[in-house]
């Protein structure tokens, strides 16, 4: 699809200094900071762009390295927009003054009030349920829920992420939230307990220790299954028959979900352009997208889902006030450091 403008593209590094003054910040120009690190959102800005003449130019980088930025920058920041993964990261931001508040009739309306700031700070465009994977052929009766995964009759038998991942944390915050801080701590150390070895690894490596027989039961992002699905992974599209998987909580509430999402930066030279990206990103177009380009669940209701997102099946959503989550994650690590998830 051609393209009015082809996007520059700046990669960040830690120990990388860009000068600001490499983005222009002129009309019909759009400066993204963004921690998104998948190929396929190139189709993403490629449309926005030939859709509206307006040019992005991208900065990317971790989240944290981004966040920083924009603060040292300041007054003086290019940034326009920041996009980034999960809840807490959405909420780090708020919390550092580099977002501002905005008003869209468009974004009030098609993103659910759970998937946005209360403040309008940030809002999700994407979502990924974090849900319980297990080996079909040692486990007959798996987890139902997350609570169960404290059960000591999974003993030696779960495996996952670290504790400095941010995933493990909004998790546990979101356990805080629906069962409160003791609850939490009791499901915390019974999930340590059952541990199959040390956490480590990505999700990925979480899927492939079902097949390896490292563990019998693990919890990953559903994007990462549904990649599987779609293309080769290796160590994982093989024997992707050998994995069932169970949405937690349908009776109760619902499978836990991550974000992706953005905000408009607090200093941003193009604001009616940042704004009108979000609103874009908040598109049917964009939406379907999400799912096809990177197995995704669209944010918006009712936007269909690719073919390997709608292979996980039907399922039923923790709809829980993230800003509310994200509040809870420095609980989350000191609950972490209590039990000794490493």
């Amino acid at each position: 699809m051609p393209t009015h403008s082809k996007p520059l593209l700046f990669v960040l590094a830690a120990s990388t200094a860009i000068s600001t003054a490499s983005l222009a910040q002129a009309n019909g120009e759009l400066n993204l900071y963004s921690s998104r690190h998948y190929d396929t959102d190139e189709r993403l800005y490629s449309e926005f762009t030939e859709a509206t003449g307006i040019t992005i130019n991208r900065i990317e980088g971790k989240a944290d390295e981004l966040i920083t930025r924009m603060q040292a920058e300041g007054a003086n920041s290019p940034a326009d927009v920041l996009l980034t993964v999960d809840t807490s990261r959405l909420e780090r931001a708020k919390d550092a003054g580099v977002l501002q508040s905005i008003d869209s009739a468009v974004l009030e309306e098609r993103i659910p009030a759970n998937l946005q700031d209360n403040d309008n700070q940030w809002f999700g465009f994407s979502q990924r349920a974090r849900i319980i994977f297990y080996d079909k052929a040692d486990v007959t009766e798996p987890p139902m829920d997350y609570v169960a995964l404290a059960d000591p009759k999974y003993k030696g038998m779960v495996c996952h992420r670290s504790s400095s991942n941010v995933y493990s944390q909004t998790l546990l915050a979101a356990v805080i939230e629906n069962h409160g801080e003791e609850a939490a701590k009791s499901w915390a150390q019974g999930v340590v307990d059952n541990f199959a070895r040390e956490p480590e690894g990505g999700d990925t490596d979480q899927l492939r220790g079902l097949v390896s027989g490292q563990c019998d039961i693990s919890i990953s992002n559903t994007y990462y299954f549904a990649r599987a699905i779609r293309k080769d992974v290796d160590g994982l599209s093989s024997d992707l028959d050998k994995i069932g998987w169970v949405f937690p909580a349908q009776e109760a509430e619902g499978a836990h979900m991550n974000l992706s999402g953005g905000g408009v930066a607090a200093h941003a030279p193009n604001r009616d352009n940042a704004i009108a990206f979000l609103e874009y990103l908040a598109s049917d177009q964009a939406q379907q997208y999400f799912s096809a380009g990177n197995d995704e669940f669209p944010a918006v209701p009712g936007v269909s889902v690719s073919d390997s997102v709608a292979k996980l099946g039907e399922y039923k959503g923790d709809e829980v006030d993230l800003s509310a989550v994200a509040k809870n994650v420095p609980a989350a690590q000191k609950i972490f450091n209590e039990v000794g998830w490493k």
